[in-house]
């Protein structure tokens, strides 16, 4: 196991969802270690003190701390989807920056002291970009699922499961029909098996398991 890359996960973190799937689909075997957020393991954090997931220690010692550089080392090694060639670096900032900012102030508004309803409404503006966009093709970044579905999806996914009731109300077709397809597809289900968390001695986890 000693020559694998090392990948602190959390099931459901959505940086940790894209980073996952992109391993999956570069076809990347790694050992991996669930990580319980509330007792981080030591391990992760000697390699990575910023404390977030996912972190992915390679077998040279060298460290991935961010989700899109774990996607970008993955997809270097090996992209038989051809997943780089349908990345939209600003349709990407754009989802991890204002679409974050206001997810988190729609989803704890009591940790942000915010007001829920103005997040949302900030939150479906941008989700109304993406259902225009949608009308053009089947995916964000065209006829095929690649770098820029996986990468947005798992933020829709939380936006969405905040109020479903309100989300399946939404004038929002094919953003739904997308999410909805996104969820069921296999790359999904394999991505969300569940794992405990690990801890030191525990017998290794491989990932993606056969």
């Amino acid at each position: 196991m000693t020559e694998l890359p090392t990948l602190y996960s959390f099931r459901r973190c959505p940086y940790a969802m894209r980073a996952r799937m992109a391993l999956l689909v570069s076809g990347t075997r790694c050992e991996l270690r669930e990580v319980k957020l509330s007792d981080k393991p030591g391990a992760m954090l000697e390699a990575s003190p910023k404390g977030t997931v996912p972190v992915l220690k390679l077998s040279d010692g060298a460290v991935l701390e961010e989700s899109l550089a774990i996607m970008d080392w993955a997809l270097a090694r090996r992209d038989p989807e051809n997943w780089l060639a349908r990345k939209d670096d600003d349709l990407i900032a754009r989802n991890d920056g204002p679409f974050k900012h206001a997810l988190d102030r729609y989803k704890y508004p009591n940790r942000y002291d915010s007001d829920p309803e103005e997040y949302r409404s900030d939150g479906l503006a941008i989700l109304r970009d993406l259902e225009a966009r949608l009308s053009g093709a089947r995916q964000l970044s065209g006829e095929r699922a690649g770098y820029t579905d996986t990468a947005i999806m798992p933020f829709v996914r939380q936006f969405a499961a905040t109020d479903r009731e309100w989300w399946d109300a939404q004038d929002l077709p094919k953003l739904q029909n997308w999410l909805a397809d996104h969820l069921e597809s296999a790359l999904f289900r394999r991505c969300m098996v569940k794992h405990k968390p690990w801890q030191p001695g525990n017998e290794p986890v491989l990932f993606p398991q056969d």
